[in-house]
């Protein structure tokens, strides 16, 4: 656990030091970096996207993934436990909520091979080096987020720690089923998710990408089913 310990002590630091600069950014600057950060998101979620090679696992995935999340409709229940937060740290410029901040860092820093197979070595081998290298990725990236999408990012922290440390725990046990091919397709799916967290965070849509979270980890199942069947 000691590379998913780093890279969440990464996070919090990066997105620490992200707000108290933040401070001293005018609005009007703070405004600007934010519509270029939703233009990096989702070129982020782009070039990810085309880590996939099997359409159809993506489009089931997406279709039954959102059909689970809406069904259980966790955007609602973490923006309701959002609001509390909002309560002691309130943002005064109203542009986005601790919700957004949080899902969006969540998906960014744990979308993505390295994510993955980061964990899955330090759970089989103890060999930490790519969660080191992603830590210190993962602190850049915190620190520019957090100047625009404030305390939700250093939030996103827990989500890592639960993610990265349950592959960790379990990699002698999910290791069979995360093939190369798995992984592909779990990044492209996830990074979908991303491009339309970047439209959201760009203001030309308003998707409940928390819904559409569960679609990412159906390719576990799909991927080996569709290549049995075709």
């Amino acid at each position: 656990m000691l590379g998913v310990l780093v890279n969440v002590i990464a996070i919090v630091i990066g997105s620490s030091i992200g707000m108290l600069v933040k401070k001293g950014i005018p609005n009007r600057i703070s405004e600007a970096m934010m519509k270029g950060l939703g233009l990096c998101t989702l070129f982020i979620g782009w070039s990810g996207s085309l880590k996939g090679s099997n359409t159809l696992v993506l489009i089931i995935s997406m279709a039954i993934g959102i059909v689970i999340g809406e069904g259980f409709d966790l955007d609602a229940k973490l923006n309701s436990f959002a609001e509390k937060l909002e309560e002691k740290f309130h943002r005064g410029d109203g542009k986005i909520s601790i919700a957004e901040g949080f899902i969006a860092a969540s998906l960014l820093f744990c979308v993505g091979a390295m994510t993955v197979v980061g964990s899955m070595q330090a759970g089989l081998s103890g060999d930490y080096e790519m969660l080191f290298t992603k830590s210190v990725l993962d602190f850049i990236s915190s620190m520019v987020f957090a100047s625009s999408l404030g305390i939700g990012v250093m939030l996103s922290a827990a989500f890592v720690l639960i993610f990265q440390g349950g592959i960790v725990m379990l990699a002698q046990v999910v290791s069979p089923f995360l093939t190369e091919a798995v992984v592909a397709e779990m990044t492209c799916v996830g990074s979908v998710l991303i491009f339309a967290l970047g439209l959201n965070i760009v203001g030309i849509t308003k998707f409940k990408v928390l819904n559409y979270l569960p679609a990412m980890f159906l390719p576990i199942l799909l991927t080996p089913l569709l290549a049995n069947i075709m």
